[in-house]
């Protein structure tokens, strides 16, 4: 039988990218993405909740993701939920919930900045508007969001 494992969010980084490598030399950055769900309680009074995701850009996209990202940016992610299992310190198991981006979009920003911009795909190929300069996009307007 088929099946699906797809993540797509579009939120504000909570902080700025951390950007590590493997011992292989690979890159691999951790961003922390907030979104948020507004909506009235019964009794009509505003609600409001905030998740944070866990997500993980690995490659030219990580070291994309940490050069052109900071901490409140807009960002839209595809990519993968990954749970992995890892030992504390005083060997209890622990479990992490992660999205594994492929795709990295630059929502929105600030004026002047880098607005648009999409680091490739999780392979290494860093791209922006789909070519393979990389040099930031001039800015561009509110049409950034894929839906």
């Amino acid at each position: 039988m088929a099946s699906v494992n797809k993540a797509i969010i579009l939120g504000n980084l909570g902080r700025d990218p951390e950007l590590r490598h493997t011992q292989g030399g690979k890159a691999v950055a951790t961003l922390r993405i907030a979104t948020n769900e507004v909506w009235n309680d019964a009794s009509g009074e505003r609600q409001e909740r905030t998740e944070w995701h866990s997500v993980v850009v690995w490659g030219r996209q990580a070291e994309t993701c940490n050069q052109y990202l900071t901490k409140g940016r807009s960002v839209y992610v595809e990519g993968r939920i990954q749970t992995r299992k890892w030992q504390d310190k005083e060997g209890h198991d622990r479990y992490s919930t992660e999205i594994v981006a492929d795709r990295v979009q630059f929502v929105g920003g600030q004026a002047g900045a880098d607005s648009g911009a999409e680091a490739g795909s999780s392979h290494g190929d860093a791209s922006f508007g789909g070519g393979n300069d990389l040099s930031p996009p001039p800015a561009a307007g509110g049409d950034d969001i894929p839906f």
